[in-house]
C-alpha cells in the first residue's frame, strides 16, 4: 500500500477482484451498515462506494467532511443526493455499463415467460396437472416491441427483439433519428407507442421528468393483448393504475423487476393477476456484478489519484 494510501469504505458487497483492485493502493473496509452506523462512520473516509441498498442521504454526505467521491456499482443513482454531493464538490461516479447486457437479457427473458405462459406452466406441472390445452402462447415473431427510452440498455433489447423477427419503435425525445434509424428503431411519439406495441418494454432512467409517466390514460391506449415489461425503476409506472389495468382486462399481462418500493410490501401489484414479478434481478449476473465491480473500482481509483474518471454522474464538480 502506498504511502499516500486513502481510507475507502465499501457498505454493498461488490465483487471480489474489485475489492482487490482498490487494495493495492488504499485501505478497504467492507461493512453492511445501516443509516446511524454509517453516520457514525463516514467521516474516516474518503471513498465511499454502495449498490442500491445503502441511501447517501443529505446528512451521510455533511458528516464526510474528507469524502472525495461516492461510487455507485451500478447504473442508477437515485439513491445518492447528487446535488448535495455537488455542491460539496464530492465527485459521484457509475457504472452505467456494467449491466447493459444483464438488463437486457432479463427484459427478454420476461416477455418470453409471459408470452408463453411459463411460470404458470411451472406451477401446474408440478402440481401434479397437465394443462397443456390452457396454456397455448404467442410467439415474439412479427410482434411489435415499443421501447419507453432507448439507451444503451434499449438498444440492446431492441438487438435482440430483431434476432426475434420482432418491429422496434421508440419514444426517446432524447434519441436522435442518426442513432435510430442504423438500429432498426422507428422514432416514434408516446401516445403512438402506447397505441401500436405488442410488448411495452421500459427502459428510461428515472428522473423527475419520467417519475409517474405511465398511468391509466396511456393503458387506456393500449392493445388488449398488449403486455408490458419493466425492468428500468418502478416509479416509472403508477402501480395503482397498472393493476386496475390488469384487472379490468385493458392489457393482457405485466413482467416487473422494479418497485415504487422495494422490497413491495402492500403493492397493489402483489394482488393483480396476470403478472410475474422478480426481485430486481435486472443486474444481478455474475458477469454483470463482475463489471460493475471493476468499473466503478476504475472510477474511484481516477478520482482518488487526481484524474479525470470516464463516468461523471455530476460533471459540474469539475467546474
Amino acid at each position: 500500500m502506498r504511502r499516500d494510501a486513502m481510507k475507502v469504505l465499501i457498505t454493498d458487497g461488490i465483487d471480489r477482484t474489485a475489492v482487490e483492485m482498490l487494495r493495492k493502493a488504499h485501505e478497504v473496509e467492507v461493512r453492511e451498515l445501516d443509516l446511524k452506523g454509517l453516520l457514525a462512520a463516514i467521516p474516516s473516509y474518503q471513498a465511499l462506494i454502495v449498490r442500491s441498498r445503502t441511501k447517501v442521504t443529505k446528512d451521510v454526505l455533511t458528516r464526510g467532511t474528507h469524502l472525495k467521491v461516492v461510487g455507485r456499482a451500478g447504473v442508477g443513482v437515485d439513491n445518492i443526493d447528487v446535488d448535495e454531493a455537488t455542491a460539496r464538490k464530492i465527485v459521484v461516479v457509475n457504472a452505467p455499463t456494467a449491466s447493459t447486457v444483464s438488463v437486457a437479457e432479463l427484459a427478454i427473458g420476461h416477455m418470453i415467460s409471459l408470452l408463453r405462459h411459463l411460470p404458470e406452466a411451472d406451477r401446474t406441472v408440478k402440481a401434479g396437472k397437465w394443462e397443456k390445452g390452457n396454456l397455448e402462447g404467442r410467439e415474439l415473431f412479427g410482434k411489435t416491441l415499443g421501447l419507453l427510452g432507448s439507451g444503451r440498455i434499449g438498444m440492446e433489447v431492441a438487438k435482440r427483439a430483431q434476432a426475434f423477427g420482432m418491429r422496434v419503435i421508440a419514444y426517446d425525445p432524447y434519441l436522435p433519428a442518426s442513432a435510430a434509424g442504423p438500429a432498426g428503431i422507428r422514432l416514434v411519439e408516446k401516445d403512438e407507442l402506447f397505441r401500436d406495441a405488442d410488448v411495452l418494454s421500459i427502459h428510461a432512467a428515472l428522473t423527475p421528468e419520467t417519475h409517474g409517466l405511465v398511468g391509466a390514460s396511456d393503458f387506456a391506449k393500449m392493445r388488449r393483448n398488449a403486455i408490458l415489461v419493466n425492468c428500468a425503476r418502478g416509479e416509472i409506472v403508477e402501480e395503482t393504475a397498472l393493476a386496475d389495468a390488469l384487472r379490468a382486462g385493458t392489457i393482457s399481462g405485466a413482467a416487473i423487476d422494479v418497485f415504487a418500493k422495494e422490497p413491495p410490501a402492500g403493492s397493489p401489484l402483489l394482488t393483480a393477476p396476470n403478472i410475474v414479478f422478480t426481485p430486481h434481478l435486472g443486474a444481478s449476473t455474475v458477469e454483470g456484478q463482475a463489471r460493475a465491480g471493476a468499473i466503478v473500482a476504475d472510477q474511484v481509483l481516477k478520482v482518488l489519484e487526481g484524474k479525470h474518471p470516464d463516468f461523471v454522474v455530476n460533471p459540474a464538480v469539475y467546474g
